[in-house]
C-alpha cells in the first residue's frame, strides 16, 4: 500500500515543502529512507521503530521504503520523523486517506513516542499557510508560536499514541488559540533619567534611535559608554508586526524562543564579547545557524571596546551594514540571513585610555595610539553614521541632585520622528533614514540654498567620501524630522557633520 503525507523542510531561512512518500509491500522485513537524507534523517528509523512500540501501535512486519521528495534537495534535522509515522500508519491502513488530506506534520519523536519540540516552526507554518495547507501538527510545546500565524489551524500533539488515536476517530484533539501578543513592561529596561549630565552623548543617541543611524562613542574609562548603550534600547522605536515575524523567524531558527511569549515584541539588544569567532558574529556551521549580526535584525548590535575585536572580525562587519543581509556559503548551498542592524559601538583612545582626557596624562606612546585606532579600518569607521567623543562626567554633574529626563519621554520624540519616516516610506520597504537608497537620497533630503552651501563647504574642506556625504544628508534628514520640517535646513547639516568630525581628530593625529 501507497501513502503520501506533507511535511516542511529548512535550510537557513529558507523553508521548503517535503513529501513524504511511504510504500508498504511484501517482501523482506525492511526498513529503508531514500531522497538525499542526511545522518540525522536516517536515524529516524530507530526512533520511529521505538516510538512505535512504546505507542503501542503495530510497526508494518514487511518491506517499508520512504522516499522524502524531492529527492534533488537535501533534507536535514529530526523534523520530519512525525510525518514519516503518519505516513507508515496511512500505508499500513490505520486511518482513511482523506484524514490527512491538506496537513502538514512536522516534529521529532522521542523513543518513548513523546514529541519533542523543533527549531524553526514559526518558519515552517508560514511556508505551509502559503503552500495552501489548512491544518498543521506540531509537538505540543510549538503549537503557541505556531499559532502566531493566521489563516491555518494549528494543532499541538502530545504524542505519537494520541495523533494515532485522533486519525483515526477516536479522540479529538483541540485546536491552539491564535497567539494574540501582549505590551511588554518597558519598566524593567536601564532608564536614561539615571544618566548624570551628558547631554550631548544623550542627544547622539536621541538622533541614532529616531533614524537607526550606526554610532561610535569614543571616550576614557568609566565616562559612561557602556552606560549610555545599554540604554539605548529603552527609547528605541515599537517594533511593527511586520518586523515582529521577521525577527521572530531568526529566533526559530536559533532555538531562542520563549515558549510563553513566541512573538518577539521588542528590538534585540546582542552585545557579543570582543573574543567572538567570525562565525559566531557572522553566523555558520555545517547547516548555517544565524549568528550575531542576524539575531540583532531589526534591533541594537553593540560592540564594547571595539579596537579588542580582531580585525578579521571587524571586517565582516562591512558588507552586512551595507546590503542588510549575511549570505553564508556551504557545499550543502547558500543560505541568507537578513540584517537589518543599528550597530553602536564603543572605545577608548588608545590603549590605556586617556589619549586626549583633559585632565589624566596619556602613557602610550604615539605610535602605541596610532597602532591601537588603525585596528579601526576606514571602510569600516566610514559606515557610523555618528562619531562622538563622550566625555568624563564633571564632579557637579555626578553629584546633582536634578532629576534627568526620563527614556519614555525620549521615546515619545523618537517614536514620532520614526512615524514621520514610517509614513514616507510606506510601500518602499525602506524602514527609517538609515536605510535610504541612493535612489531615493536627494528626492526625500530637499536642502535650502543655505543647507547645500555648507553641505558642499563642508565636502571639500574635509575631504569627504560619497559614503560619507550620503550619511551626513541622512542623518540631516533625521535631525529636520525631528523638527518636523520637510526641508533640511543649515542647522540641521550642522549638526550632523558635528557628530561626524571625531574620525578627524584621532585617526588623523593619532
Amino acid at each position: 500500500m501507497f501513502s503520501e503525507i506533507k511535511s516542511v523542510g529548512l535550510f537557513g531561512m529558507n523553508a521548503f515543502e517535503v513529501s513524504v512518500e511511504v510504500e508498504v509491500s511484501k517482501g523482506i522485513d525492511r526498513f529503508d529512507i531514500v531522497g538525499l537524507a542526511d545522518i540525522s534523517v536516517k536515524e529516524s528509523r530507530e526512533r520511529i521503530r521505538s516510538a512505535f512500540r512504546s505507542s503501542k501501535l503495530r510497526f508494518p512486519a514487511v518491506s517499508v521504503i520512504v522516499n522524502l521528495a524531492p529527492a534533488d534537495v537535501k533534507k536535514s534535522g529530526s523534523a520530519h520523523d512525525l510525518a514519516i509515522a503518519v505516513a507508515i500508519l496511512g500505508a499500513s491502513g490505520a486511518f482513511p486517506a482523506e484524514r490527512t488530506e491538506n496537513c502538514c506534520f512536522i516534529g521529532e519523536l522521542s523513543l518513548s513516542g513523546d514529541l519533542r519540540p523543533i527549531n524553526g516552526v514559526l518558519p515552517m507554518t508560514i511556508f505551509a499557510q502559503r503552500m495552501g495547507i489548512k491544518k498543521i501538527y506540531v509537538p505540543k510545546d510549538n503549537a503557541y508560536e505556531a499559532s502566531v500565524v493566521e489563516g491555518i489551524e494549528v494543532y499541538g500533539v502530545e504524542s505519537l499514541s494520541e495523533l494515532a488515536h485522533c486519525l483515526n476517530g477516536d479522540i479529538v484533539i483541540e485546536k491552539a488559540p491564535p497567539y494574540v501578543p501582549t505590551e511588554k513592561n518597558t519598566n524593567t529596561l536601564l532608564d536614561f533619567a539615571d544618566v548624570k549630565g551628558q547631554q550631548f552623548a544623550k542627544k547622539a543617541l536621541e538622533v541614532a534611535a529616531c533614524g537607526g543611524h550606526n554610532l561610535l562613542m569614543i571616550g576614557s574609562p568609566g565616562s559612561g559608554k557602556s552606560m549610555l548603550a545599554k540604554r539605548l534600547p529603552s527609547i528605541l522605536p515599537k517594533m511593527t508586526f511586520e518586523e515582529s515575524i521577521e525577527t521572530t523567524n531568526i529566533y526559530s531558527i536559533a532555538g531562542l524562543i520563549d515558549k510563553n511569549a513566541p512573538l518577539v515584541t521588542e528590538r534585540p539588544f546582542r552585545a557579543p564579547h570582543h573574543t567572538v569567532s567570525t562565525a559566531g558574529l557572522a553566523g555558520g556551521g555545517g547547516i548555517p545557524r544565524p549568528g550575531e549580526i542576524s539575531l540583532a535584525h531589526n534591533g541594537l548590535l553593540f560592540l564594547d571596546e571595539l579596537a579588542e575585536f580582531s580585525r578579521s572580525t571587524l571586517e565582516i562587519l562591512r558588507q552586512p551594514i551595507e546590503d542588510g543581509k549575511v549570505t553564508i556559503s556551504r557545499a550543502s548551498g547558500t543560505v541568507t540571513y537578513p540584517s537589518n542592524i543599528m550597530l553602536v559601538a564603543a572605545m577608548n583612545p588608545c590603549p590605556c585610555g586617556y589619549y586626549g582626557h583633559p585632565k589624566k596624562k596619556c602613557v602610550c606612546t604615539k605610535r602605541q595610539v596610532s597602532q591601537y585606532l588603525s585596528k579601526i579600518s576606514g571602510p569600516l569607521l566610514d559606515r557610523f553614521d555618528l562619531h562622538i567623543e563622550v566625555a568624563p562626567v564633571e564632579y557637579e554633574n555626578i553629584s546633582s541632585t536634578k532629576k534627568e529626563e526620563s527614556s519614555a519621554a525620549i521615546r515619545e520624540r523618537v517614536q514620532k520622528a520614526r512615524e514621520i519616516q514610517n509614513e514616507r516610506y510606506k510601500g518602499t520597504g525602506i524602514t527609517c533614514n538609515a536605510k535610504l537608497t541612493s535612489e531615493l537620497l536627494h528626492e526625500v533630503c530637499p536642502l535650502t540654498e543655505d543647507a547645500n552651501t555648507l553641505l558642499g563647504e563642508v565636502f571639500d574642506r574635509l575631504g569627504l567620501s560619497a559614503r560619507a556625504y550620503d550619511r551626513i544628508l541622512k542623518v540631516s534628514r533625521t535631525m529636520a524630522d525631528m523638527d518636523g520640517e520637510e526641508r533640511i535646513d543649515r542647522k540641521h547639516v550642522a549638526q550632523a557633520v558635528r557628530y561626524r568630525c571625531l574620525d578627524r581628530k584621532y585617526w588623523e593625529n593619532g
